[in-house]
C-alpha cells in the first residue's frame, strides 16, 4: 500500500497527488470533466494568452469554458507584460476560477519566438516581475509552471532564480517540468533535480512533471522525488483512468483495465460532451485527437487510428465504437 498525502494550494485542500495538467489543444472542459469524473481532484485550463482574455467578454467565455461543476480549476496564462497578464488574472478570477497558473514552460516554437513561456527561462527578471504583478492583482492563489533550463547544457541557474523569487513574491506552488525547453520532452525527465528542489524547499508545494505516463510512474515520481504532487500531461490523454488507477495502486488493488466497452462508454460520454459544447459539425473534428489517443490501448491500434483519423460526423465516430469496441 502506498500512502497518498493529500496536499494544499493556497486555501485549496487537494486530496490525491495527481492533477491534469494544462494541455494545450486538449485540456477543454469534456476532457476536464471525464477525467474528473474518473478521479482527478484538480485541473487547469488550456494554456491562455493574455491578450485574446483582454480582447472581448465573449471570447473569454469561449476560451476558458466553465461550469458549475469543474472545479477547483486553475487558468494557466501566458504572455510577457506584466500589466497584461495582471489584468487577464483580474478576468480569470471574475469569471470564478480558483487558482491563476503562470506558464514559464512551453516550448514550442511559436510561443518561444514571441516571448512567452519557455522563453522566460532565459529571462527570469521578467518571470519574477510577471509573477509578482498578478499575485499583486488578485486575491487567489498564484502558481507557476517552469522548467529545468532553456538550454540544457546551461544547467538550472535561472530556475533556481526564478523559484526564489517567486515563492518571496507569494507563490502558492511551483510545478516542475524536469527537462530544458530545447529538450521539449525527448530523452528522461531528470527526476533527481525534482528531488533536489523538493529538499531546497521542503515548505513549499512542489508539484513534479516528465515521464508520468502511467500510475506506476506516478508512484515512483512521488516515492523517489518527494514531490507534493505529479502533473498527468501526456501520460493522461487516451487513458483517463490513469487517476482512479494510482488510487486503485494506493489500496494494493490492481489498476483498474477498462475492457472495450467499458473504453467505449467513456468514449461515448466523452464525445456526446464535446458535441455539446462544440456542436455537430466541430465536435467530431476535435475528437479526431482525442480518438487517435485512445487507439493506443486497443488491441489493434493501428487500424483503430485510421478509423478515427477519417471520421467527420457523430455517426462515422458511433461507427468505429460500434465496429472496434465490442468484448
Amino acid at each position: 500500500m502506498f500512502d497518498l498525502k493529500p496536499f494544499n494550494i493556497g486555501p485549496i485542500r487537494i486530496d490525491l497527488p495527481l492533477v491534469l495538467a494544462p494541455l494545450a489543444g486538449y485540456s477543454d472542459q469534456p476532457f476536464r470533466m471525464l477525467c474528473r469524473s474518473l478521479g482527478a481532484p484538480y485541473c487547469a485550463t488550456e494554456m491562455l494568452l493574455d491578450k485574446s482574455l483582454l480582447h472581448n467578454e465573449k471570447l473569454r467565455r469561449r476560451l476558458v469554458q466553465l461550469c458549475d461543476d469543474d472545479h477547483p480549476l486553475a487558468g494557466q496564462l501566458h504572455g510577457n507584460q506584466p500589466h497584461e497578464m495582471a489584468a487577464a488574472a483580474v478576468e480569470l478570477a471574475k469569471m470564478g476560477l480558483d487558482a491563476i497558473d503562470l506558464n514559464f514552460a512551453c516550448p514550442v516554437r511559436k510561443a518561444i519566438s514571441r516571448r512567452r513561456g519557455g522563453h522566460l527561462m532565459r529571462d527570469p527578471d521578467l518571470a519574477i516581475a510577471l509573477t509578482q504583478a498578478v499575485i499583486d492583482a488578485v486575491d487567489l492563489p498564484v502558481t507557476i509552471k517552469l522548467r529545468k533550463s532553456f538550454e540544457e547544457e546551461y544547467g538550472p541557474d535561472d530556475m533556481w532564480r526564478i523559484l526564489d523569487g517567486a515563492f518571496d513574491a507569494g507563490a502558492a506552488a511551483a510545478c516542475v517540468h524536469a527537462r530544458s525547453v530545447r529538450l521539449m520532452y525527448s530523452g528522461p525527465a531528470d527526476w533527481g533535480l525534482l528531488a533536489e528542489i523538493k529538499r531546497r524547499y521542503p515548505e513549499r508545494v512542489i508539484i513534479g512533471s516528465g515521464d508520468v505516463r502511467n500510475a506506476e510512474a506516478a508512484v515512483r515520481m512521488l516515492s523517489e522525488t518527494g514531490v507534493d504532487a505529479a502533473l498527468a500531461a501526456r501520460g493522461a490523454l487516451g487513458n483517463p483512468w490513469l487517476f482512479r488507477q494510482l488510487r486503485d495502486l494506493a489500496e494494493s488493488r490492481q489498476p483498474f483495465q477498462p475492457s472495450l466497452a467499458e473504453q467505449a462508454d467513456t468514449m461515448r460520454r466523452h464525445f456526446d460532451h464535446a458535441v455539446a459544447i462544440y456542436g455537430a459539425k466541430k465536435g467530431p473534428r476535435i475528437m479526431r485527437k482525442f480518438g487517435i489517443r485512445y487507439a493506443r490501448m486497443h488491441p489493434h491500434p493501428k487500424a483503430v487510428r485510421m478509423a478515427f483519423v477519417a471520421v467527420k460526423t457523430p455517426h462515422q465516430w458511433h461507427d468505429v465504437l460500434d465496429c472496434h469496441y465490442t468484448d
